[in-house]
């Protein structure tokens, strides 16, 4: 296919948006793939500009449109398992100051979404024991570190609540020292919204979905 110069950028990352964020919440893709993928489909180009991708905000607010247009007689109750799940988590391992941050944060996740969690601690690797005793095997990789310098360390496992007979629910666990959290707690989207929060945030979080859920269901 012929290289094309793409005049209307707006449009093209409008385009490009839309079609990631169906990735998103049909096939639970994480942002960054999505976006590559989508950007594919559209210009049917492997690589194109930065500057002519979509940011994570704009792809947020079309996965929100998106749930709310086609999704909307499963998904808050998909929601509310994987937040269940992740307060779970986050409670067993409470000592290590996890934070919750992605799709199952801000409202917009499916039952196909993992869940992204950071914790901060001062020796990392007792996280990685810690799971080890409890008997939950993962996988290590490397995940950027949110403030776009260097990698860090993400362990990846499997979680069932007890009780549920669906299937147990991925989770992505960004191991951070403790110096990182001043600055996580500083960071906001284009909205002007804290990226995370903790336990008792989340928490508050479900209770305010719980008090509107009857004004919205059937």
């Amino acid at each position: 296919m012929t290289r094309k110069s793409w005049t209307d950028a707006q449009r093209l990352r409008e385009e490009i948006a839309l079609a990631a964020a169906r990735l998103i919440a049909e096939e639970g893709a994480d942002y960054a793939s999505a976006k590559r993928k989508a950007a594919k489909q559209v210009t049917g180009e492997a690589r194109i500009a930065g500057e002519l991708l979509p940011d994570n905000d704009q792809i947020e607010a079309e996965v929100r449109e998106y749930v709310q247009t086609f999704l909307s007689d499963t998904q808050p109750d998909e929601l509310a398992h994987l937040r269940r799940v992740a307060l779970t988590v986050m409670t067993e391992l409470a000592r290590y100051r996890p934070y919750i941050t992605g799709a199952v944060y801000n409202g917009t996740a499916t039952a196909l979404s993992d869940i992204y969690l950071q914790a901060f601690c001062d020796n990392p690797k007792e996280v990685a024991i810690d799971l080890l005793n409890r008997g939950i095997d993962y996988e290590v990789s490397e995940s950027r570190h949110f403030n776009g310098r260097g990698m860090v360390e993400t362990l990846s496992f499997l979680w069932r609540e007890r009780g549920h007979r669906g299937e147990p629910a991925g989770v992505h666990l960004s191991l951070y020292s403790t110096d990182d959290m001043r600055g996580a707690l500083k960071a906001t989207d284009g909205n002007g919204r804290a990226v995370r929060t903790d336990a008792d945030g989340l928490r508050a979080l479900m209770d305010e979905a719980h008090a509107l859920a009857p004004a919205h269901r059937h």
